[in-house]
């Protein structure tokens, strides 16, 4: 049940990033980083739709957390980018060629060993130690914060890799506070959960990675922005899973040998997937006309009168 519900999840928000990229390379370029950028999606009726379509993929999500540990669900919501890939692919008239073909099925093999050899696996009743959450949050906002400042000093196709890997480790984090905010709703009830600090830390790292994944979406094809936020992503939910809520993975010498090969693997099929045609053709929709230069030719002067003749 879990890998269905997950696999939908992905398919959702493989549409939503989609959907959002398209309408986002139409706002104003100095609203990047803004939350005038937000408000300006906002009466966009393309963004909307796959806002909608991301809000019912994350909730998707929240229900594949409650059916299994985040190290199970990450890897399932990563593909993403596969569907991405494929629904680009169909909106666009070009063809796929074989290192697209070969990136989806290295990134599905890799999943799908990963799953099979980590056998991860969750905690029924997972107690953070807050001085150790408080670490692992302190270290993503640090990690974020470092990513937005160096990006503001790069160019536009660096920018967007450095936000959208900003938005995926915020994505990570909410991942992991989700399925705690949904462990306490089942243990005390669901006004309980209002009053859990990971409730509210789900809303503020979906709002802050919403507007650093726009931003990435503004000034970036999803060549640039949708490969790095996907790898990181599951890396930062897993981490966070393993390190605070106690789910499991097999670590013998063996198996991490061949999660790390299965990581490889996942890495090299975002990489070629994320070269592809179709992901950085630009959709067919009227482009903004740019704006006229103000002229600053001022109007021809009146030629000298002329002299008389001297007497």
């Amino acid at each position: 049940m879990v890998y269905l519900v997950g696999i939908a999840a992905a398919l959702c928000l493989g549409l939503g990033y989609v959907l959002q990229q398209r309408a986002a390379a139409l706002a104003p370029l100095e609203e990047v980083l803004s939350w005038r950028l937000l408000l300006d999606l906002l009466h966009k009726r393309v963004w909307l739709w796959g806002v909608g379509c991301m809000v019912v993929g994350q909730l998707l999500g929240g229900l594949a957390l409650q059916l299994a540990s985040v190290a199970v669900v990450e890897p399932l919501l990563a593909a993403n980018l596969l569907f991405a890939f494929v629904i680009a692919a169909v909106l666009s008239d070009r063809k796929v060629r074989w290192h697209e073909v070969g990136g989806a099925l290295l990134l599905i093999a890799g999943l799908a060993a990963f799953l099979v050899v980590g056998k991860p696996r969750s905690t029924e009743h997972p107690h953070p130690d807050r001085f150790w959450t408080v670490i692992a949050l302190i270290a993503v906002a640090g990690a974020v914060t470092i990513l937005v400042v160096v990006a503001k000093k790069q160019q536009f196709i660096a920018e967007a890799v450095l936000l959208s890997t900003g938005a995926g480790l915020l994505y990570g984090l909410q991942d992991a506070s989700t399925r705690q905010a949904l462990l306490r709703a089942d243990n005390n009830g669901i006004v309980r959960m209002f009053g859990s600090p990971w409730t509210y830390l789900v809303v503020i790292a979906a709002v802050i990675g919403l507007l650093l994944s726009q931003s990435a979406f503004k000034i970036g094809s999803l060549s640039h922005s949708l490969p790095p936020l996907t790898a990181a992503e599951p890396l930062a939910g897993i981490g966070l899973g393993v390190t605070l809520l106690a789910d499991r993975v097999a670590v013998s010498p063996g198996h991490l040998a061949v999660e790390a090969a299965c990581g490889a693997a996942v890495i090299l099929g975002v990489y070629l997937i994320g070269r592809s045609r179709t992901l950085n053709r630009p959709h067919r929709g009227r482009m903004p006309r740019p704006r006229p230069r103000p002229r600053h030719d001022s109007p021809p002067s009146e030629p000298p009168a002329a002299q008389p003749p001297p007497a």
